[in-house]
């Protein structure tokens, strides 16, 4: 299997899904990255326009960003458009040498808008409509905004779909509703039910589906059904039409997007690409819904209290997990991304804001760069003096001349990156022991809402418990793919399949023919316990995938915070104290068991040949993932693929034939380098948030 997966990684198909080399007619491969900045001409005295963006090509930036937030600049009275200053923005734009991304305002409906048509807005949890007065506060499902909205990027994609400076489209923006997720206005309920209609057909299929009969929920229409709402109810909504309503909202807001895309792709010219920016891990959108854009692009901010990272000044770096696990997320879902926004140096937002480790802002470029993305862009280049973001840092200081000091980072990358696209070779091989090692990370986004919404324990964290996972193949220098079901499996040696809590049969026999044909499937706790409208099996718990795994029995059982398991691995022990899948072997080989509690002895860990390949089963959620960690090592050492041994925090990729090394830690680390390798930039020893370049 592993030889057919490396043939198989030095593919066409693989260099598409892994490197984002597909739909190139956008982007060329020898350009290798390109890096732009935010501004906003509405937002600064005209006459310092020529004068900034003069200084943004003079720095080296290939392109800039306008008019996400300008739909009052644009529509300023229902019906009189004035783009003037936007045409003059474009033109220095382009006398300037940088390209321009354009947006839709749509994330910023105008005052005179809301006023008028109140029923817009969108309206929260606890029934408050949500007022003018900051961003994404409309309702994606209002037909009155939609109309609006339809006429507003119909106008622009007039205007400016055959302008040469523009390059492509960024539709809204973070599309979302920020700490109000969800919406409950009346646009909302009425296409809710509609969507309910268009799923179950009947009344009686939905009242089966919901299981409505608990509790008297039954319905005898679909007018009498309501978005369920915890504050509206004296106990915990119907769990099935929780899921349900999750659904519905991913696929609102991606209604939302496509429609923008739609007209877009009706006036502008086939070189300008179309985006949107979305906000990794935020679980009411769903990225794979809008995998038709022509290329995913994301947003990233790790430093701003909420990221700890490694040592005692990780928290002025981030996790090294953070914006590689963005980049294998939304690179495989069509094949091109690119990183939107990425954090400039000092927020404003967090729950503290931090300054970044010297060299940070560099060494996170570099991390997008090694994922595999087309541009990175940095919000913004002038730092606000007033209104909302005021402390948040761009790459020029607030006297608007002088450069920051992560201005002076992206400066450093821009010339560096000038320098590798020296060095770049079209067609360089992927090296074959790193393709050997590449896995995919099978993700499901409807077990993250299903779990969320019934975790079972304070401690369950559906990301936490994913990223255990990509932290161990982070430091096996395995390269990850995040994929959903409908992939094609045989691609990578390894499969990790991570709390795939609903699935149906037919996965189950697609999860057995990969296995056969020489796959290595891992599959983790709480899986399969449910059908795909989160109904328990009638059967015995988490049934379908008994004789996958080799089981008799599963059970599960949860710790207090304060208590904590014990689990034997040969010689090794680890301790547990989240979730625990409990095991009862049949035809399966423990590879670990519990060593206290009632069930002492029963395993913890199992593994199973079938054909050519083979199934592990981990039951537990540890804290520190070392268990999880030590079962991945084992599997890929009896699998015969090489391994790397990097330290917790210390990255290293491969790229367009370039090897890039970074490091997260907080102390001197010591990089893999190959004595006969070529250093392009840095050295084999780095600093705390340095990086290093080399070729083989």
């Amino acid at each position: 299997m592993v030889k057919k997966a490396v043939l198989l990684c030095l593919s066409f198909c693989f260099v598409q899904s892994f490197f984002g080399q597909g739909r190139n007619r956008f982007f060329s491969d020898s350009s290798l990255m390109l890096v732009g900045s935010y501004y906003y001409p509405e937002q600064w005295p005209k006459d310092n326009w020529a004068r900034d963006l003069k200084k943004m090509g003079e720095l080296g930036f290939d392109f800039t960003h306008f008019g996400e937030f300008a739909w009052a600049a644009m529509e300023p009275e229902e019906g009189r458009y004035d783009f003037s200053w936007l045409d003059e923005a474009v033109k220095i734009a382009e006398k300037n040498h940088l390209k321009v991304i354009m947006c839709t305002p749509t994330p910023t409906p105008p005052a005179w808008l809301t006023k008028k048509y109140p029923e817009v807005l969108m309206v929260n949890d606890e029934g408050r409509t949500i007022r003018h007065g900051a961003r994404q506060h409309a309702s994606w499902s209002s037909k009155k905004y939609r109309e609006y909205v339809e006429k507003i990027v119909t106008i622009l994609a007039r205007r400016y779909g055959n302008n040469k400076a523009v390059w492509g489209w960024q539709i809204d923006n973070e599309p979302s509703h920020y700490g109000s997720p969800y919406d409950y206005n009346a646009s909302a309920q009425a296409n809710f039910r509609e969507w309910l209609r268009k799923k179950y057909k009947t009344i009686d299929a939905l009242n089966k589906s919901w299981a409505t009969t608990f509790w008297s929920l039954t319905y005898n229409d679909f007018n009498q059904i309501r978005i369920p709402n915890a504050k509206e109810l004296v106990q915990q909504p119907n769990p099935h039409a929780i899921l349900d309503f999750k659904r519905f909202t991913a696929d609102e807001v991606a209604s939302f997007v496509l429609f923008q895309q739609k007209i877009l792709r009706k006036y502008v010219s086939p070189q300008q690409w179309i985006t949107t920016n979305l906000i990794p891990d935020f679980n009411p959108v769903d990225p794979n819904r809008m995998a038709a854009l022509d290329i995913m692009t994301y947003t990233k901010y790790l430093v701003a209290g909420f990221e700890m990272g490694e040592g005692e000044q990780g928290f002025r770096m981030g996790s090294s997990t953070s914006i590689g696990y963005s980049n294998d997320r939304f690179r495989p879902i069509n094949g091109l991304s690119g990183v939107m926004e990425l954090q400039p140096g000092q927020v404003n937002w967090g729950k503290y804001n931090p300054q970044t480790m010297p060299g940070t802002v560099r060494m996170w470029i570099y991390h997008v760069f090694a994922g595999g993305n087309k541009f990175v862009c940095n919000y913004r280049f002038r730092q606000p003096l007033f209104a909302g973001e005021q402390y948040h840092y761009g790459i020029l200081k607030t006297d608007g001349i002088t450069v920051s000091s992560s201005g002076d980072e992206y400066i450093q990358v821009i010339k560096e990156l000038h320098s590798l696209k020296k060095s770049y070779h079209p067609g360089t091989p992927v090296p074959p022991a790193y393709a050997a090692r590449k896995t995919a990370i099978l993700f499901s986004q409807e077990s993250q809402w299903e779990t969320d919404n019934q975790p079972q324990t304070n401690q369950w964290n559906f990301m936490n418990h994913i990223m255990k996972y990509y932290r161990a193949l982070q430091s096996f220098g395995a390269p990850v793919d995040v994929i959903d079901e409908h992939a094609d499996f045989s691609a990578y040696p390894v499969v990790i399949a991570p709390c795939f809590q609903l699935l149906d049969k037919a996965l189950v026999a697609k999860w057995k023919n990969y296995v056969e044909q020489g796959g290595h499937l891992v599959l983790t706790c709480r899986t399969g316990q449910k059908d795909r409208e989160a109904h328990l099996w009638e059967a015995k718990f988490a049934a379908p995938i008994y004789d996958l795994i080799g089981a008799k029995e599963i059970s599960y059982d949860l710790l207090p915070e304060e208590r904590t398991g014990h689990i034997k691995m040969g010689e090794q022990t680890f301790k547990w104290n989240n979730w625990a899948d409990v095991i009862e072997a049949g035809d399966a080989e423990v590879v670990a068991t519990y060593n206290d509690q009632f069930y002492k002895g029963k395993a913890a860990v199992v593994f199973k040949k079938i054909g050519k390949g083979t199934v592990t089963y981990i039951g537990p959620d540890t804290d520190d993932g070392e268990l999880e960690r030590e079962v991945l090592k084992k599997l890929y050492t009896n699998a015969g693929i090489g391994l790397l041994d990097l330290p917790k925090g210390v990255v290293v990729g491969w790229r367009d034939g370039f090897w890039i090394g970074l490091n997260y830690t907080s102390q001197q680390q010591n990089i893999p380098v190959p004595d006969n390798a070529t250093i392009m930039l840095g050295s084999k020893t780095l600093a705390p948030a340095d990086v290093v370049i080399w070729k083989e």
